[in-house]
């Protein structure tokens, strides 16, 4: 599951950069976080990276870094 949204969310990071580089439709930061809390935010830290995307906007890193938290510690009470 971790992997499928990884590599998913890596992708959607993508088409996301290149739609702001265009001034086209965008996904919103909204999904891109919903996608990360689910499982796919590995996925995201790399793409991130990869594409300089979302590194800038603070209110959005402490939002994806607490839906990673929030990812962990569910998946730490059931372990």
């Amino acid at each position: 599951m971790y992997l499928v949204l990884s590599v998913l969310l890596f992708v959607v990071y993508g088409v996301d950069k290149r739609a702001a580089r265009r001034g086209s439709w965008r996904i919103s930061e909204r999904n891109l976080l919903i996608v990360g809390v689910l499982g796919g935010w590995p996925g995201a830290v790399v793409a991130q990276q990869v594409f300089r995307h979302k590194t800038r906007k603070s209110s959005f890193q402490w939002a994806f870094w607490a839906t990673v938290t929030v990812n962990a510690v569910v998946v730490l009470a059931f372990v």
